[in-house]
């Protein structure tokens, strides 16, 4: 008999808790201040329209990306809203508010796009400015270019995760990532046996990140421009491209990862993946794998009634 093929799933970490998103649910847990976990679920959106064009290779990726967000914000709300109705935060608080709307910001799925610009507008004008009189147009900015993108995007991360609520979400990150693990790896979703497993996983979203920069530097490095604006423009047009490329990547690398020539190619995620999970405590873990199990069970759930209705 052939071999079933193991569903795979994403999700994401969220404040003080984890969303999965299934075939047709999506649902966060979160752990409340006397311990309890609560959920909430929401039915994955499906637009007919968009269907189709997530079948087609080097533009899935950003339809995917979209749909991502659009499914993913009310499952962000929910968290803040908990976090921020638990914690009793004063408006004199406003700072550690804004570091975890920040930090979320880059780090989540709902704002990648607006993070996306930042991070390849900034370099453009930091690489000019900086080495302009030094290192000539064309390839050689264009590997600057990217060299500023880097540090930007670890030191930004690096910086962030010193915030104690941005610690936690690293560590419900790395929950996430060890639930997916062992479920891949098919054992009992045991709060033990999950954490044997590795926080870092090759279709991270963080994995993403690394590799739109490197993808960028490849793509850019084909066209050539005249001026500061022409540069800037072209890297805004081409902005969906290096998406839908790196998706493509994301892919792929996540498909050799048991290639043992071939699997290093993942390592540059992974290494940035070392900086955006932190190892979680089994109460952690917990929420995680109630939230996984939860979204599977309502998933099978209205795969079932799909069937009653249709058979």
């Amino acid at each position: 008999m052939a071999e079933q093929k193991v569903p795979s799933y994403g999700g994401q970490a969220v404040i003080e808790g984890v969303m999965f998103g299934g075939k047709t649910m999506t649902v966060t847990a979160v752990r409340k201040k006397n311990q309890d976990i609560e959920y909430f679920e929401a039915p994955r959106t499906e637009y007919k329209w968009i269907t189709p064009l997530k079948k087609i290779p080097f533009l899935r990726g950003l339809v995917g990306l979209i749909e991502a967000s659009a499914n993913g914000a009310k499952h962000l709300n929910f968290a803040s809203e908990r976090y921020n109705t638990e914690s009793g935060e004063e408006a004199s608080e406003g700072p550690s508010k804004l570091t975890m709307i920040l930090g979320v910001a880059v780090v989540g799925v709902l704002s990648f796009l607006f993070g996306k610009f930042v991070f390849t507008l900034v370099p453009v004008f930091l690489a000019d400015f900086l080495l302009g009189k030094w290192v000539p147009d064309g390839v050689p900015q264009t590997l600057a270019e990217g060299g500023f993108k880097i540090l930007l995007l670890l030191g930004y991360i690096t910086a962030i995760a010193k915030a104690p609520i941005i610690k936690r979400l690293f560590q419900y990150h790395g929950a996430e990532h060890k639930v997916i693990n062992a479920f891949e790896s098919g054992v009992e979703l045991t709060v033990a046996n999950v954490q044997k497993f590795s926080t870092l996983h090759y279709r991270c979203g963080s994995s993403f990140l690394i590799f739109t920069v490197f993808v960028g530097v490849v793509i850019y490095s084909l066209f050539s421009y005249d001026s500061l604006t022409e540069r800037v423009v072209q890297r805004i047009v081409l902005l969906p491209l290096v998406i839908g490329v790196s998706y493509e990547v994301l892919q792929w690398t996540n498909k050799l990862r048991e290639t043992p020539v071939l699997r290093f190619l993942g390592y540059p995620g992974l290494w940035l993946q070392k900086i955006t999970t932190r190892e979680p405590d089994d109460s952690q873990v917990e929420v995680a794998i109630a939230s996984f199990q939860k979204m599977r069970e309502l998933d099978q759930k209205h795969a079932q009634e799909r069937m009653a209705t249709t058979g």
